[in-house]
């Protein structure tokens, strides 16, 4: 009889207590906005913000509704306006191109490469037709990015970082979201830090700052802000910006703020598990396990890897067998989107062109989550199920 995987891959640990008893004391306050604070009180919503600045080592944080919310803002902070390009990756997920729409920009899309982030030759050929780079750190995955940055430096493009798959990472010393002009992440459930929804914006940029401050709904009250610029950055942006409210309160920074304490830990954690599922699947026929930049430190939350040149029939004989035993696996090739998987060519809102490399990559792309009530044997049973499920099927694809 075959082994069977029998846990839940949307089953996410509990809020530490640390965080449960900081938000009782919010809801007892009954203070939940993030400007309502009593006398010599500085807020929970100041204070993650303070302390997830100093954890990477930037000079100003915002929290915020969502990361599709810090997305949307960061490029209203740097003037993107309707009818606006906006370079993005063609493999990412669809919050955004949605933040780029959302302001009326249009999303032009530069190709993937089989370490699963951008092509920095198709960036290239395309730098002279945007001003700004939307660049996505899908799934985790960090591109040569000191090469990225002299491409763009060099084509004076403005880097705004998606890191909602690389809270904690690293591209040598330098932490995600720390390369470009602004950086964007998510506290939503399935990310590194769980507030259900959640956003959080850096930047070192005194203008730029200043307006996401406005933007996401400050009104006059952006000096309560620790993490912020002095209010002579506000001058005459408090004038010109409008209030796009988007704030977090007070509740869901109490339940970030022991995450973050704790978010090294976590780190390390996540990587065992990620090495347990990758040792596992080494040396599969027909499947290809995408290898890490020796610069990169990454956090491990889920895992890719490519059946390359596969039909469609084949894939999906494969997901199914493994669904059958209890490991659910995301294609991100399929033909129509399912849940969380969708291409840029789903995306009917953007303009694309066929892109054939990047079109056959995406085509392989298997997805799967690893969340932290996994133990290590867990993941090593779910790699031997993946290996067997997929050699059967490749076995039968070279009769």
């Amino acid at each position: 009889m075959k082994e069977v995987f029998s846990g839940s891959f949307t089953q996410q640990e509990p809020i530490p207590e640390a965080g449960i008893e900081a938000a009782m004391r919010i809801l007892q306050s009954g203070r939940l906005h993030r400007y309502n604070v009593a006398e010599g009180e500085d807020g929970e919503t100041a204070l993650l913000e303070q302390e997830f600045a100093a954890s990477v080592g930037s000079k100003y944080c915002l929290a915020v509704a969502s990361g599709g919310y810090a997305m949307a803002t960061a490029l209203r902070a740097l003037g993107v306006k309707a009818g606006d390009k906006v370079l993005t990756n063609a493999f990412t997920l669809a919050p955004v191109p949605g933040a780029i729409a959302s302001v009326g920009g249009v999303p032009l899309f530069v190709g993937v490469s089989r370490d699963l982030t951008i092509d920095l030759d198709d960036l290239q050929a395309k730098a002279d037709q945007a001003d700004v780079l939307m660049l996505s750190h899908m799934r985790g995955h960090m591109c040569d990015m000191d090469h990225l940055m002299e491409i763009c430096d060099a084509a004076g493009i403005k880097v705004i970082e998606d890191c909602a798959h690389t809270m904690g990472a690293k591209w040598g010393d330098t932490y995600s979201g720390r390369h470009g002009v602004m950086g964007c992440y998510s506290c939503q459930t399935y990310k590194h830090i769980n507030s259900g929804e959640g956003g959080l914006l850096v930047s070192d940029d005194d203008e730029l700052m200043a307006r996401a401050i406005m933007l996401s709904g400050s009104y006059m009250l952006f000096e309560r802000h620790l993490a912020g610029p002095s209010k002579d950055a506000f001058a005459q942006i408090k004038y010109e910006t409008p209030n796009v409210s988007g704030r977090m309160d007070h509740l869901r920074a109490a339940i970030l703020r022991p995450q973050l304490a704790d978010l090294e830990a976590q780190v390390e954690r996540w990587n065992e598990r990620y090495v347990a599922v990758e040792r596992g699947l080494a040396d599969t026929p027909g499947l290809t396990v995408v290898q890490r930049h020796e610069k990169e430190t990454y956090v491990g939350s889920s895992i890719q890897f490519l059946l390359e040149g596969w039909g469609d029939s084949a894939v999906s004989e494969a997901i199914a067998r493994c669904a059958a035993r209890g490991v659910e696996l995301k294609w991100f090739g399929a033909a129509e989107p399912v849940a969380f998987t969708s291409r840029y060519d789903s995306w009917r809102y953007a303009p694309n062109e066929a892109m054939p490399v990047t079109d056959d990559i995406l085509r392989g792309i298997v997805d799967m989550r690893i969340p932290l009530t996994f133990s290590v044997e867990d993941c090593a049973l779910i790699a031997w199920i993946i290996r067997a499920e997929v050699s059967a099927v490749y076995q039968s694809l070279e009769r």
